[in-house]
């Protein structure tokens, strides 16, 4: 008798620990809000995905100031670029000229000048970061890694995103469509896995050569957090930060688990 009032106690408890739901405070009281946009680059890059746009047509320009005007409801006080931290000075520079001169022209303006630069001064943002750092790595291992082991998964998920950029050509969609497409969650993922998870599928038998050009890419996107780490800010910060998709997407989960930023949905904004 003992042990059956001892097995339905047990049980009971059992069942209890399941149902609960384990909640613990994991962000600082002064967390700081981020805003973590993903856009393509507008201008000249040397990105191994580009997307077609013409920086200088005029209509291009207001649907991105229409874009900026949005965004900067966000108010942001600090704003953070994929530039090199060491040309922070000049990229400063350039960020006052263009307050001072909102109608400067630029021989190859990028998504800093149209952009950045834009939703700053209508936000009134005082300060503006580079975080990029450079690290080569070889996109097309699949292609040319000789007596690679035999594992189709690589080339049938590349299948996959090629129909779906047939279902979502890029160069049909209006600019404030493709710039929701890009922030959408699962395009985020694909590009972590296009550019660095899908490597981890191709080696030889007895290396991990996939596995080390993807970890580049991590080891890339680890340094431009840390170079964001390194800005100084106060509980009274909000930060914009706009770079391409991939450095997005990593940095989407980067943000959710820091104790130190609190990041907010980009699409309560761009509607």
């Amino acid at each position: 008798m003992k042990t059956i009032h001892f097995t339905m106690l047990f049980l009971a408890f059992s069942a209890s620990l399941q149902a609960q739901t384990f909640q613990f405070k994991d962000k600082l009281d002064d967390a700081v809000p981020v805003l973590n946009i993903a856009t393509f680059h507008m201008g000249t890059t040397s990105d191994a995905n580009t997307t077609e746009f013409d920086e200088h047509n005029a209509e291009n320009k207001r649907r991105i100031h229409k874009i900026a005007a949005e965004i900067a409801a966000f108010r942001p006080t600090i704003i953070v670029v994929e530039e090199l931290p060491e040309n922070n000075e000049k990229l400063r520079k350039a960020y006052l000229e263009y307050l001072d001169n909102p109608e400067k022209k630029y021989e190859n303006p990028g998504e800093i000048e149209l952009l950045a630069f834009e939703v700053g001064r209508l936000s009134h943002a005082s300060k503006i970061f580079g975080i990029d750092y450079k690290e080569s790595y070889n996109y097309s291992l699949y292609y040319n890694l000789k007596n690679k082991q035999e594992d189709n998964t690589y080339q049938k998920y590349g299948e996959l995103v090629e129909e779906s950029e047939k279902k979502y050509p890029e160069d049909q969609m209006a600019f404030r469509e493709l710039f929701k497409f890009n922030n959408h969650p699962q395009v985020l993922d694909m590009l972590i896995n296009i550019n660095a998870d899908m490597l981890t599928y191709v080696s030889t038998k007895d290396q991990h050569e996939g596995a080390d050009e993807a970890a580049k890419m991590y080891h890339r996107n680890l340094v431009m957090f840390s170079n964001f780490n390194k800005i100084n800010i106060n509980k009274n910060d909000r930060i914009l930060l706009l770079m391409g998709g991939t450095h997005t997407a990593f940095f989407m989960d980067f943000l959710k688990r820091s104790p130190k930023y609190r990041p907010e949905s980009v699409l309560k904004y761009i509607k």
